[in-house]
């Protein structure tokens, strides 16, 4: 199970700037790595302790956060990035580049955050995704949202024995599209799966 992030972990504002181009390099580095796009708008960015890490140290450093209960929120609101055990945690951005496209794009994509309209194929398994719920309503959906694909402990093996080629799927409405993952990719996130509870697990700048 990978490891939540704990007041330890995060560095204060100044201790921060001091690490933050190398620390944001990094992270940019492994996102290229951790990215999937499937079809035109569908992005999808596999989150690890890196990940959510810079991205609290960076809402951090936005808002000038001091007081020690406002960063022990950030850390919960993030925490849930994390993947538990047996799981993989991916941002799903909506990206739309036309702005006259923006509103009919987003509501074309109203519903997508519920039933197994996402899911990773490999073999004859499939993991469907579970979004986060709060992001979309009946009449109108974010441009981000979390989604977690729970494994069982078989799909899980199978997943990490590497054996069968791995897919990203979304089917949803005439949005029909499947992702072939790159080997480099899937390693990655086989090491998300094999992530131990270990106290010098963590940033690697």
């Amino acid at each position: 199970m990978m490891r939540k992030i704990e007041r330890g972990d995060v560095k204060d504002i100044l201790e921060y700037e001091k690490d933050r181009s190398n620390f944001r390099r990094h992270i940019i580095d492994m996102k290229k790595g951790r990215r999937i796009d499937v079809g035109r708008y569908l992005g999808f960015v596999f989150e690890n302790r890196d990940t959510v890490l810079f991205q609290i140290e960076e809402m951090i450093r936005a808002e000038r956060i001091v007081q020690e209960e406002r960063i022990a929120e950030e850390i919960a609101v993030y925490n849930a990035l994390i993947p538990g055990s047996d799981e993989l945690s991916a941002t799903m951005l909506i990206q739309i580049t036309e702005p006259k496209r923006i509103k009919p794009v987003l509501e074309s994509f109203i519903g997508v955050d519920s039933g197994e309209c996402v899911w990773l194929a490999f073999g004859e398994e499939r993991v469907y995704g579970r979004f986060e719920e709060g992001h979309s309503n009946e009449s109108r959906i974010s441009a981000v949202h979390y989604v977690t694909f729970p494994f069982t402990e078989q799909q899980a093996r199978h997943f990490r024995s590497g054996e069968d080629v791995l897919f990203l799927c979304v089917e949803h409405g005439d949005y029909q599209h499947q992702a072939l993952v790159k080997p480099e990719v899937r390693h990655s996130l086989i090491q998300d799966l094999e992530a131990l509870d270990d106290p010098m697990r963590g940033r690697s700048t």
